[in-house]
């Protein structure tokens, strides 16, 4: 902990009860129908009317936790097959802008009734179905985003031999004019599916993207209870970019959502030569992993059981205790000297300062060691500081790059609007 007195920076509210774990009524009443309704995150490339009549039989059934996730999973499967149906017959026809648009819908469908991670066998089946949606989706559009099997050529025994990514090359990329690459990280729940969200605007800034999971979730293929599986990982990925001859390598950057962050911190210290910079955004180092910590996020700001789904991604099932006991001094930053190196990729760290998913005490401590950092803490907003965040994050990206842009103009591209 770095507050005072030893305790966490949100001491006080670490024993409150959230509504939303009250019921599942309570979970889309006081959290989830507000960014249904605007089509933002997790909702990304849906509309709260697909979601309806979901809500209303997952109420009448009184679906609260712990939740039966093949059973939960299955009110979902109804409706993001009829949007599909919408999708096939609208592409038969030739209405390739409706096609895409209802894909998209019913891979949002999918997305939710596999969340937060395709633990069972049903979610498992949402996440198969749900993917194979998005990029249809994602591949009718005017720009289309293409997904791609990089060799994980560093990969180990035991390890895949792709890392599945979504790629998206402005036009006009060429070797004689290289344009800049943000490679983003997916965290614990959202995946390439959902963080393609901003793969566009980042086009329109002649900007590439790669979109991937991080271990433990989605199509990662890195060992998830392997510590230093992510830095095989990464030296493929470089690998690969550095033989794409539309990027400019010296503008390549990472952008790190929620656990991603933790990756991209380390990446930040054992890549640093293959960076121009790094963000890591509500991301954690060290106290993430404090059973005093671990023990208290199953009912703060995290919709679900956030403890069971890091124990699940970090590969250890359900044996919660089990991660609690041994995730500091397996995965911790500080602890295997990550933090402590002398050389570190230029990394901006930003959070908000009442987290409840991360505590913001990590990035108080990643200040305090190795190589001069950038942070910026907004004030009073719980996980992400979104979406004050994002604005800072863009202006610090633009700079990077040299790009003279507004960033409310991108982040006009991230609300899902739907046309049909």
């Amino acid at each position: 902990m770095a507050a005072p007195g030893g305790k966490f920076f949100i001491q006080d509210n670490l024993h409150a009860t959230a509504a939303h774990h009250q019921s599942y009524q309570q979970l889309w009443e006081t959290k989830w129908k507000k960014p249904a309704e605007m089509g933002v995150y997790p909702f990304m490339f849906s509309t709260a009317s697909d979601f309806e009549p979901v809500v209303s039989e997952l109420v009448k059934q009184d679906f609260k936790e712990p939740y039966d996730w093949d059973a939960y999973a299955k009110m979902y499967f109804p409706q993001a097959e009829a949007l599909s149906k919408i999708a096939q017959d609208a592409e038969a026809k030739g209405e390739i802008e409706k096609a895409s648009e209802y894909y998209l819908r019913s891979s949002a469908v999918y997305r939710i009734s596999r969340f937060p991670a395709p633990r069972s066998e049903q979610q498992r089946y949402a996440w198969k179905v749900g993917k194979e949606n998005c990029l249809k989706g994602l591949g009718l559009r005017p720009h289309p985003v293409k997904e791609v099997l990089v060799d994980h050529s560093h990969r180990i025994q035991g390890e895949g031999e792709h890392i599945p990514i979504y790629h998206l090359l402005p036009e006009g990329a060429t070797k004689d004019s290289p344009v800049p690459l943000v490679i983003i990280f997916t965290g614990l729940d959202g995946y390439r599916t959902e963080l393609a969200v901003w793969m566009e605007g980042w086009r329109q800034q002649n900007v590439a993207t790669i979109v991937l999971e991080i271990p433990g979730t989605g199509d990662c293929p890195a060992k998830a209870d392997d510590s230093t599986s992510p830095d095989r990982l990464y030296s493929s990925l470089f690998d690969w970019v550095g033989k794409q001859e539309g990027i400019d390598q010296k503008k390549v950057a990472i952008w790190a959502f929620s656990t991603g962050g933790y990756y991209a911190i380390r990446v930040a210290h054992t890549h640093p030569d293959k960076l121009a910079g790094v963000v890591a955004l509500g991301g954690g180092c060290h106290h993430m992993f404090d059973p005093a910590w671990l023990s208290e996020v199953n009912h703060l700001e995290y919709p679900f059981d956030l403890a069971n789904t890091l124990a699940y991604k970090w590969g250890y099932g359900n044996d919660i205790e089990r991660f609690k006991k041994e995730a500091s001094s397996k995965f911790s930053l500080l602890n295997d000297g990550t933090l402590d190196k002398a050389k570190c990729a230029r990394l901006l760290l930003v959070n908000g300062t009442e987290d409840e998913i991360f505590p913001i005490d990590d990035y108080y401590l990643a200040l305090q060691h190795g190589a001069p950092k950038e942070a910026r803490f907004v004030k009073d907003t719980k996980h992400m500081g979104e979406p004050m965040s994002f604005f800072i994050i863009l202006r610090w990206l633009y700079q990077l790059f040299g790009i003279e842009a507004d960033p409310i103009k991108q982040m006009q591209t991230l609300p899902f609007r739907p046309k049909y």
